[in-house]
């Protein structure tokens, strides 16, 4: 079994997490709304997720770190998803959430979507987004079958059962924040206590700042610098269907507080940062808060390098 710690969350009242969003949204975005709804079946397109919701025992899990990748990777750091639920304390969950991809499986490091249902009945609908060729820059964005991922992980918890969600949308942003960015911030000024949330947007219209991961540097990376230089970055268009998940503040345990991941049926996906068409940009996610943080295999040593 990996290593792992439990750190259950006091949960605010979703009123409260909806007032928190809203200030927020209304000092970035000309438009917004916020409400409470049933989860609507979230495994049709666009969305194009492994199961309908997004409630039942949700908790987010921080696998793994930034620190497997750098300063140099530590390639060693394979994870199971069945594994990690069953370190949960949620064997057969549903799993979403950004992370690396199990080089050793596809042959070189890349950006992961991970959409599976773990258990003996379990399957995957996960997607990969990866640099064919590193001197022409050339990407591709295709399904990845296994339930395996490498280096870190933030991940989303829960049944896939239908419930109460918090339904977002946004367009025309006028202030700095990106989406994911704005709603953290209002977590984090409004609520005291740390607050975690997962789920999935669309970035609907407009055009979005992605990076996709090379092949593994040859050299340490031992600055932001050197990691933005690494980097490969692209301007995306929408819709991309993003999983996500955000933490409003760090307990001790050494937490990536925001991580989002996305894929298209257009073939284009990778590691959001931000829109870069804010007069034309349409959001809209689904989001449920969860009752506990589980810090798996955190790193013996630490940074904070490249969490961007």
């Amino acid at each position: 079994m990996l290593s792992v710690t439990k750190h259950p969350l006091n949960k605010p009242d979703l009123e409260t997490v909806i007032k928190s969003f809203s200030k927020s949204l209304s000092n970035n975005f000309k438009e917004y709304s916020v409400k409470v709804v049933d989860c609507p079946d979230l495994t049709v397109s666009p969305w194009n997720l492994a199961q309908p919701g997004l409630c039942g025992a949700p908790s987010v899990a921080d696998v793994g770190g930034v620190p497997n990748l750098i300063p140099t990777p530590k390639v060693e750091k394979q994870y199971n998803l069945d594994m990690v639920a069953d370190s949960c304390g949620l064997p057969g969950c549903y799993v979403i959430g950004p992370s690396a991809v199990a080089s050793k499986l596809l042959g070189k490091n890349a950006e992961l979507v991970n959409n599976v249902k773990t258990g003996k009945d379990g399957f995957v609908k996960s997607m990969y987004t990866k640099i064919v060729d590193d001197e022409e820059n050339v990407f591709e964005c295709k399904k990845y079958p296994h339930n395996e991922f490498g280096l870190l992980g933030n991940l989303f918890l829960c049944r896939g059962q239908p419930g109460k969600v918090i339904h977002v949308t946004a367009k025309f942003r006028t202030g700095s924040l990106n989406f994911i960015s704005c709603l953290n911030r209002g977590l984090a000024e409004d609520i005291p206590d740390p607050v975690a949330v997962g789920g999935t947007f669309l970035l609907t219209n407009g055009k979005a700042k992605l990076h996709v991961m090379p092949g593994f540097s040859s050299c340490p990376l031992n600055s932001d610098d050197d990691v933005n230089n690494w980097l490969r970055f692209f301007e995306m268009s929408g819709p991309l269907t993003h999983t996500s998940v955000f933490v409003s503040k760090d307990p001790g345990l050494d937490l990536r507080l925001e991580h989002s991941h996305c894929f298209s049926e257009h073939g284009e996906g990778g590691h959001y940062h931000y829109d870069t068409s804010p007069n034309t940009v349409c959001y809209e996610g689904y989001f449920n808060l969860a009752d506990s943080i589980f810090r798996v295999d955190p790193p013996s040593e630490t940074h904070m390098i490249g969490r961007d």
